[in-house]
């Protein structure tokens, strides 16, 4: 049988890229070694946090199912950073890892287009460089126009613990032996990296009486635009916080030589941003404490994932490293922490559009890619199955603008940058977060989503009478006034009186004043809903941070608008520097405004393709 697009793996980014895909209305099949294992969460329990939960609103707004199936499953959720500004401001749920999955399956076989096999695929068959299937470890092959790569960490995957190098992926599941070392042999390149998990805790034996309680929000939440709460806020699960001491460090530097990582057992490179507990132990001695976590993983199992406490450790060392930390002196150790080491491929060596710059027809998303986290997965496993069912429709692929979201500053940085160790979605990695936010998501990326066709009309026009009322309140605040005769309203909003008439729309600026209390005072009308009200609030009291954001903005556009030939050869452009031009070669941009992000490529030698450019341009008409 013969299929548009086959999806190889059915984590978070093969979940979305199949989804879009069939939703495309192009045929789908999508090969994963364990179909229990779809959608799985094998680390933490979580969905969201800072950045990673703007990421979760993109993918909804674009027209994904993460956050859709995040609101049936969670157990907790919680707005964090709320004492800081908007665009840090970033939702975060715990998850239930057996309701995630299994309402992601459902999903899945409700789908028409979409096809689910079981099965490992070990290689692709390729002609000319040009990408038409796959072929399973069982020989059979089966023909598409397009292939989505989504292995997740199953690519050759050993399981670490101490001195001991077991084959296998998460859960012991079988490993991808020969798929990696097939795609070096096509011309990929493909570097080992490494990840790691924590411990579980049974949870009927922590003392939870000397821990700190954090519960979630008082509010309702969700986090896909269209769907409605499903949950009672006094039925969500706590979480409970602890921390290590000098005990649990002085375990750790006196068995430091028997963790996979010190005693030189680990070939791969683990994540900066995420280390294990002996890393940080070693990397910041002259703290005294490092924050855990314990963290609720399912209502249906008697599990407590020991959030920051990633180790690869021996089992009696970690046994001594956990019954150190106060609350778990008696904590029984359900399943044991471990590292993970896999092949990735270098992220270099694909196009903004995820598709492969070796292999036409080839689209990779996911930690394939370089990256960790089920978000970054989630994200990149829906721009490829967007940008796959584009290429099928001969139509231009989808390339979002690092002011555009977290999602473009996602993919940018892989193809321009590259990334030796897991790449996390941090804030920082975004220069315009202020346009970027948790609560703009929507407003930045829906038309798009209904463009394409993943948002239908119902949605859609959901959405457009947001925007009415968007537009309609800000009128509304800048028509109407109040004034010096109204001492018992500023009384009320605890704020100094005015000598003359302002709009609400001016006081509104007040940083003491919320819009919230303006419709409680009568002074807007009741009919606008409480998204309506942030979004109104947040581009008034930020208005000039914005306009600043969205001048620099302007200036990333111009020069994205420039393009550059794909067949542009550097060694011809006089007056690169060696370095810019190697570099140049190298990631091969498409815009002068990625080239200008490649580490290596400085200021003059933009200035020297730019002039360059204009030439060829001139010379062409």
């Amino acid at each position: 049988m013969e299929y548009e697009i086959i999806v190889v793996g059915g984590g978070h980014a093969g979940c979305e890229a199949s989804l879009a895909s069939a939703r495309l209305n192009h045929k789908t099949l999508l090969v994963t070694g364990n179909i229990k294992n779809i959608a799985d969460m094998p680390c933490n329990p979580s969905i969201g946090g800072p950045a990673k939960g703007i990421l979760v609103r993109e993918i909804d707004a674009l027209g994904g199912e993460m956050g859709i199936n995040t609101d049936k499953s969670h157990l907790q959720l919680k707005m964090l950073n709320t004492k800081k500004g908007p665009a840090v401001w970033a939702l975060r749920a715990q998850a239930d890892k057996i309701t995630y999955p299994k309402e992601m399956l459902k999903t899945l076989n409700n789908q028409e287009n979409l096809t689910i096999k079981e099965a490992i695929v070990d290689d692709l068959l390729v002609k000319d460089n040009k990408v038409y299937g796959v072929k399973l470890e069982s020989g059979e092959e089966i023909k598409s126009k397009i292939v989505i790569l989504t292995t997740g960490t199953y690519l050759k995957a050993d399981i670490l613990v101490g001195d001991k190098r077991t084959p296998g992926g998460p859960h012991g599941e079988k490993e991808a032996k020969n798929l990696s070392d097939n795609l070096r042999k096509l011309g990929l390149t493909i570097q080992r990296l490494k990840t790691g998990t924590p411990q579980r805790i049974k949870k009927s034996s922590i003392d939870y009486s000397v821990l700190e309680r954090e519960d979630g929000d008082k509010e309702l939440r969700t986090f896909s635009f269209d769907t409605k709460p499903m949950y009672k806020i006094e039925d969500q699960v706590p979480c409970y916080l602890t921390y290590t001491n000098l005990a649990t460090h002085k375990i750790i530097m006196d068995n430091l030589e028997k963790s996979s990582m010190y005693g030189g057992y680990v070939r791969g490179i683990g994540p900066r941003y995420c280390p294990s507990i002996e890393d940080k132990v070693v990397r910041f001695k002259d703290k005294e404490r490092h924050q855990l976590f314990l963290e609720p993983e399912s209502l249906y199992y008697d599990d407590i994932y020991l959030q920051g406490f990633s180790t690869s450790m021996p089992h009696d060392i970690q046994e001594e490293m956990v019954h150190s930390l106060k609350g778990l002196e008696h904590a029984e150790i359900v399943k044991y922490a471990y590292a993970i080491e896999y092949d990735a491929i270098d992220p270099l060596e694909m196009k903004p559009s995820l598709e492969n710059k070796i292999l036409e027809n080839l689209f990779t998303a996911g930690q394939i890619n370089g990256t960790s986290g089920y978000e970054e997965a989630a994200a990149q496993g829906l721009m490829a199955g967007i940008n796959a069912s584009l290429k099928l429709n001969d139509k231009e692929p989808l390339i979002l603008k690092r002011n555009e979201a977290y999602l473009g500053v996602l993919i940018d940085d892989l193809v321009t940058k590259g990334t030796k160790e897991p790449y996390r979605m941090l804030t920082s990695r975004a220069e315009y977060r202020l346009l970027l936010r948790h609560d703009n998501a929507d407003i930045r990326l829906r038309e798009y989503g209904h463009q394409i066709g993943l948002i239908d009309d119902t949605r859609y026009q959901k959405f457009q009478t947001k925007l009415h009322n968007i537009e309609e309140l800000t009128n509304y605040l800048k028509t109407n006034k109040v004034y010096p005769t109204e001492i018992e309203l500023f009384q009320k909003l605890n704020t100094s009186p005015i000598l003359d008439g302002i709009t609400l729309y001016e006081l509104l600026k007040r940083p003491e004043i919320k819009i919230t209390n303006l419709k409680d005072l009568g002074k807007i009308p009741d009919k606008y809903d409480d998204a309506v009200l942030e979004q109104v609030e947040i581009s008034i009291k930020y208005a000039g941070y914005i306009a600043k954001e969205e001048r620099e903005a302007k200036k990333l556009k111009d020069l994205e608008s420039i393009k550059i030939p794909e067949n542009l050869d550097y060694q011809k452009v006089p007056n690169l520097a060696g370095e810019g031009r190697q570099k140049l070669d190298q990631v091969k941009p498409i815009t002068l405004g990625q080239a200008s992000r490649i580490s290596g490529v400085n200021p003059a030698d933009i200035a020297v393709l730019s002039v360059y450019l204009k030439r060829l341009n001139n010379e062409s008409r």
